[in-house]
């Protein structure tokens, strides 16, 4: 069986594989094709893939000769033609891209999007949206204090004493706890916001203070995520927020929906009272963001705030996020082909059901088709 690992479009600077994942595939008896300089922005060089058994090709040759297709995102119409019975595998957010799946389903293409991978335990060490979560609220705390005016911790001097930063950050998945983490490591203080009472425990062992609001719709089923509230619910949780968002220096917004708009948590009037300098980072930007100005890959000056809309974080660190996405990659592989090297889409499996988007000409997934 043949793999052909696809360079990524301009904007996209990680890879699906590096050369240190290749020993794997050596062992499950797989050939490795690599598209020339695929793995360049992620500091992978093609003497890097060789040296480990890869070979280098050029990317008409890769859609002609493997059976298996490793790309992060989706594929262009016109491509998507050559991949008639062919796999494909990647991280696709096809809850956002609902309009193209008949034409995927056409392709006659089996697609794999492990955004969609169930939350359970067993499938930790394939969560994609995890592993690059973290890496985002990570660099998102990071990329605050760059553009902050102000220190995040507290300082005393001869010439006077600097108070620490107040941070607030709305949403306690995965990138949001990591963002609590190390904002807190920066020094900052920080309050968090989250409808999902559960998360509480996790936030406040972080050292972080938990924003209460009673009356949220239960979230515990729906996988991890963020669910639609009552509008008497929203209103205090906006009474509630604009309290913290008053005393905030950096604000960090995480909260979606899977499927739809981004929730508005930061309205103007919040903004308004703000002060000068101060940075709100939207995780949220790729899905219409948790304020009314943000703009995907954007930044927005509004009445001195600093509206930053970055869904693309995990982009900015290369390396470690191809290694971690890599590492979720080889053990999904290891889920639909054998110890000997041959394809094996087992339906019945959970995880291989709950990722497969298309498969002989339909789209398979319950939940779109």
């Amino acid at each position: 069986m043949v793999i052909g690992l696809l360079k990524e479009p301009a904007y996209e600077t990680r890879v699906s594989l590096l050369p240190e994942h290749l020993s794997i595939l050596q062992k499950l008896q797989l050939q490795v094709l690599v598209e020339a300089t695929a793995g360049l922005n992620a500091f992978a060089t093609d003497e890097q893939y060789l040296a480990l058994g890869a070979e280098i090709k050029s990317r008409d040759d890769i859609f002609e000769q493997a059976d298996l297709l490793l790309c992060l995102n989706p594929l262009s119409g016109e491509e998507m033609k050559k991949c008639t019975g062919k796999v494909m595998l990647g991280f696709y957010q096809v809850m956002n891209l609902k309009t193209l799946l008949p034409e995927w389903a056409a392709s006659g293409a089996s697609i794999f999007s492990l955004d969609m991978l169930p939350r359970t335990t067993r499938a930790q060490s394939m969560d994609v949206l995890s592993s690059q979560a973290n890496i985002a609220g990570y660099k998102a705390v990071i990329l605050a204090a760059e553009l902050s005016p102000r220190y995040f911790p507290m300082f005393m001097t001869a010439a006077g004493s600097i108070p620490p930063a107040k941070v607030l950050i709305l949403g306690a998945g995965v990138a949001g706890l990591q963002a609590i983490a190390t904002a807190k490591r920066l020094g900052a203080v920080v309050e968090v916001f989250d409808t999902r009472p559960a998360v509480k425990e996790e936030v406040m062992s972080l050292g972080a203070k938990f924003v209460e609001v009673e009356g949220a719709a239960d979230a515990s089923k729906a996988g991890g995520y963020a669910v639609e509230q009552t509008e008497a619910f929203l209103q205090k949780q906006k009474a509630r927020i604009a309290e913290s968002v008053a005393k905030a220096d950096i604000i960090i917004t995480t909260a979606q929906i899977p499927g739809k708009k981004a929730p508005l948590l930061i309205t103007d009037a919040m903004l308004d009272v703000m002060r000068n300098g101060s940075v709100v980072i939207d995780l949220a930007a790729a899905t219409g963001g948790n304020t009314e100005h943000t703009q995907p890959d954007e930044t927005i000056i509004y009445k001195g705030v600093r509206i930053v809309g970055n869904s693309r974080l995990p982009s900015t660190l290369p390396a470690d996020a191809s290694k971690l996405y890599g590492k979720n990659i080889l053990n999904f592989l290891q889920l639909i082909i054998t110890k000997e090297g041959q394809l094996n889409l087992n339906l019945e499996d959970d995880l291989v059901k709950g990722t497969l988007i298309t498969h002989s000409g339909a789209i398979v997934h319950e939940q779109l088709k």
